[in-house]
């Protein structure tokens, strides 16, 4: 046919109809063999339990259909007679196309890689899975950063140049954005040093609460009262925490006091009630009980305990069941619990200075002894 042999830029209409069909059929088949090797695969990711099969698919669904199109049609375009500037423009937007391409399934392979080891050390380690968020962000700005450069570099850009002025402006950046920085440091100093992980339980200064999120910039962290408190990273890290996640078992030091009409023989028998009202209680260990020393108007006891969870309601319900048994056997020992009394001795003054004054009447005075009591 005639109309096949008209020349249009360059090549024939049949030329144009070879390279327009082939990209076309290309993509077809390469789109096609994609959905069929994806297909088969999700149908063996459900029967085992191996993660590569499931990597590769998450991997082959963020192929691109318009990528894979470009890159069919710049291909295509080489069967065509051009000039060296036209193929130079074809072959750069294949190879710039292509690395796009690449870099969505790295990412994708990243991501999903670390996600699935998140999901799995979520429950038993919460610092890990702080980490690999952290992990997810650094990773794919590197593999960006990677596939940005080599772009350039493909487009005919000067990538040496082009660090060079990053740099600069870096500088120029980082000047201009300290505070971000610094939260975005302290970040990563959170991530890998972990002083804290999602669910600890955490007092800065005179707030308290659960750790929610540990973001880029700041910390979220869920108060008993239910509002949620925000703290900049750097705020976070240079202030005094109290990681009460981190503890193993839980210290308890109280004391009481009994009167000063108490007797000996009673007093010794208190640190032995004591210790047998903690030892009543499951997963706690006791320590010592010690008649601590004398008191303005009481005798004092001091006693030391542990209890083998952190939970704090655990403690109180302890601490409850102490205190009952306590006051029980000394309510049967006739033991008195003090509270704040003061006994006041009013002497005269004649008889403190050993001399007695007589009254015009003849009649000497004595000495008073009263005893005050005041509560």
């Amino acid at each position: 046919m005639e109309i096949l042999d008209r020349v249009v830029i360059g090549n024939t209409l049949e030329s144009w109809l070879y390279a327009v069909g082939g990209a076309i059929g290309a993509f077809v088949l390469v789109r096609g063999a994609l959905a069929l090797v994806r297909s088969r695969l999700a149908r063996i990711a459900d029967r085992t339990a191996t993660r590569v099969d499931d990597l590769i698919v998450a991997v082959l669904q963020q192929t691109k259909s318009i990528l894979l199109l470009m890159v069919s049609l710049a291909v295509a375009g080489h069967t065509l007679d051009a000039t060296p500037r036209i193929d130079r423009t074809l072959t750069s937007i294949a190879i710039v196309t292509a690395l796009a391409q690449i870099g969505i399934w790295t990412s994708a392979l990243f991501s999903s890689w670390l996600r699935s080891d998140r999901e799995r050390r979520l429950e038993r380690d919460p610092a890990t899975a702080t980490t690999l968020d952290a992990l997810n962000f650094v990773g794919r700005l590197l593999i960006w950063s990677i596939v940005l450069l080599v772009a350039a570099d493909n487009l005919g850009f000067d990538v040496t140049a082009v660090l060079a002025g990053l740099g600069v402006g870096g500088i120029a950046v980082a000047l201009a954005l300290q505070s971000v920085l610094g939260d975005l440091f302290a970040s990563l100093s959170i991530v890998l040093d972990k002083p804290f992980v999602l669910g600890d339980f955490l007092i800065v200064d005179e707030h308290l609460g659960i750790v929610e999120h540990v973001g880029l910039r700041t910390t979220r962290i869920r108060s008993l009262s239910g509002e949620q408190l925000v703290f900049s990273n750097t705020d976070l890290l240079s202030a005094r925490i109290k990681n009460y996640g981190r503890m193993h078992e839980r210290r308890v030091a109280f004391g009481f006091s009994v009167t000063y009409q108490t007797t000996p023989a009673q007093l010794r028998k208190i640190p032995e009630i004591v210790r047998e009202a903690i030892e009543q209680q499951e997963n706690v260990r006791f320590d010592r009980s010690h008649f601590k020393g004398f008191g303005e108007s009481a005798l004092d006891f001091e006693s030391v305990y542990y209890v083998g969870e952190a939970d704090y309601n655990v403690y109180m319900d302890v601490q409850q069941a102490i205190n009952l048994r306590i006051f029980e056997r000394f309510h049967e020992e006739s033991i008195a619990i003090a509270y704040p009394t003061r006994t006041l001795y009013v002497q005269s003054t004649s008889e403190f200075a050993g001399v007695t004054t007589d009254r015009d009447d003849g009649v000497g005075v004595g000495h008073a002894h009263d005893r005050v009591a005041s509560s």
